[in-house]
């Protein structure tokens, strides 16, 4: 009895001694894995935040390096404006370039732009780089677009279109002086003053016609190029003149042919067959018939009128016609004839030079600049000598009754009384809004 139950003490203590130790090498075994995972987490920890530092690292190289190319890339812009004479090969030997550079890049420019079409007093951007090597060449073309030639690896060109952005303008003034100096006074650009002149020249002797106090309005369209803020003055839309209670009052009209021209009230075009003045703002100096002659001091008839102005001053085409006779013509000097019809024909004479495509044969078109005053041939001054032949007798041109223009009638003199209301409120609303 005793022995049974030593034997099952014995057997409980064995028992619970095996359960114990089963459970302490649980807790030890568990204990080293837990220790283990926490090690390779934290080493695995340690390389990421490593990658992350690494990848941190080379972010900033890189926009360091984006930074620095930015700057190495920082070009300088040299300005140049064309001069007479020049050509785009003479403007590109004053730059570091092989004749086959210069020569692809005129090749490449010329496949959308006739480089003959440079004008005088363009500007034409060249892009230089740290290394003085031409990276980009830029220049508008005629202020519809700009031409962009880049030279980086390959040389390609393109025509970018500006973009424009369009207004209207009035004004109205009292002539004190001329209508020249008071308008520019006033705030009146210059390109139309000019095309007021020429509008009025049908009309109006300048020096005779204009008194104090004549009355001026112009209502005008321009536009402005949006990448560099150059402005373009384009049409005269309306014109008043004025002079005491005499109106010469003009509407742009575009006819049914499609031709923009200048019309009154009554239909009737501002155009005549030949200019009273071929030119702009010039001074009546001698007028038409006997005199006595500045150089050869006797009585002399003399056979048109002299217009005093600056040599080089641009003369019109006082109407469509063929020139006739172009060169010396003795005391002439340089001197062209016109013939316009059968029976009407021009002479301008004293010129300093012709407009170039000015020949024998050609055609000219009414306000057409055909030469430039100048002081050739018996002259004792710069002017011009300005001659109407009418059937081959000379004749005033400041007495000279000019034959009307067009005169627009039914449905298209509907539409454009219907217009010249729309462009008369315009222009109202543009002076005193």
């Amino acid at each position: 009895m005793i022995s049974s139950i030593k034997f099952f003490i014995f057997t409980c203590l064995l028992f619970l001694g095996y359960y114990i130790f089963y459970v302490e090498y649980n807790n030890i075994l568990n204990t080293n894995l837990l220790k283990n995972n926490f090690q390779i987490k934290e080493k695995n920890k340690i390389v990421t935040s490593k990658k992350l530092e690494t990848n941190e690292e080379t972010l900033n190289k890189n926009y360091i390096k984006k930074e620095n190319n930015l700057i190495n890339k920082k070009l300088k812009i040299k300005k140049i404006i064309v001069s007479k004479g020049d050509t785009f090969s003479k403007i590109l030997n004053l730059f570091d370039l092989s004749d086959r550079e210069s020569f692809e890049i005129i090749n490449k420019i010329e496949s959308i732009f006739d480089l003959r079409r440079l004008n005088v007093n363009q500007h034409i951007d060249f892009y230089i780089n740290e290394t003085e090597d031409i990276e980009k060449i830029e220049f508008i073309d005629n202020l519809e677009s700009l031409i962009v030639v880049d030279l980086n690896d390959t040389i390609s060109v393109k025509k970018i279109q500006l973009e424009k952005l369009f207004y209207k303008s009035s004004h109205e003034f009292t002539i004190s002086e001329s209508l020249y100096s008071d308008g520019i006074k006033n705030g009146l650009p210059q390109d139309i003053l000019i095309k007021l002149i020429k509008l009025y020249s049908f009309d109006l002797d300048f020096q005779r016609d204009i008194r104090i106090n004549t009355n001026v309005e112009v209502s005008y369209d321009y536009y402005q190029i949006k990448q560099n803020e150059e402005i373009k003055y384009t049409d005269i839309n309306y014109a008043l003149i004025s002079i005491n209670d005499k109106k010469l009052e003009y509407f742009k009209f575009e006819t049914d042919e499609g031709n923009i021209d200048y019309f009154n009230r009554e239909g009737k075009n501002v155009k005549k067959s030949i200019l009273k003045t071929p030119l702009d703002g010039a001074r009546l100096s001698s007028n038409f018939g006997m005199r006595k002659h500045p150089i050869s001091g006797y009585n002399k008839m003399h056979k048109g009128v002299d217009f005093a102005a600056p040599t080089g001053t641009p003369v019109y085409a006082g109407g469509n016609g063929i020139i006739e006779f172009v060169g010396n013509n003795g005391g002439y000097g340089k001197y062209i004839r016109i013939r316009h019809n059968n029976e009407y024909k021009t002479a301008y004479a004293h010129l300093s030079s012709y407009k170039k495509g000015i020949t024998k044969g050609a055609r000219v078109i009414q306000g057409d600049i055909i030469g430039f005053v100048g002081n050739t041939g018996n002259s004792t001054g710069p002017h011009l000598h300005y001659e109407i032949i009418y059937q081959g007798k000379h004749i005033n041109p400041l007495k000279l009754k000019l034959p009307s223009g067009r005169v627009l009638e039914g449905n298209e003199f509907e539409r454009f009384k219907n217009e010249f209301k729309i462009i008369y409120a315009n222009h109202l609303n543009l002076l005193y809004e």
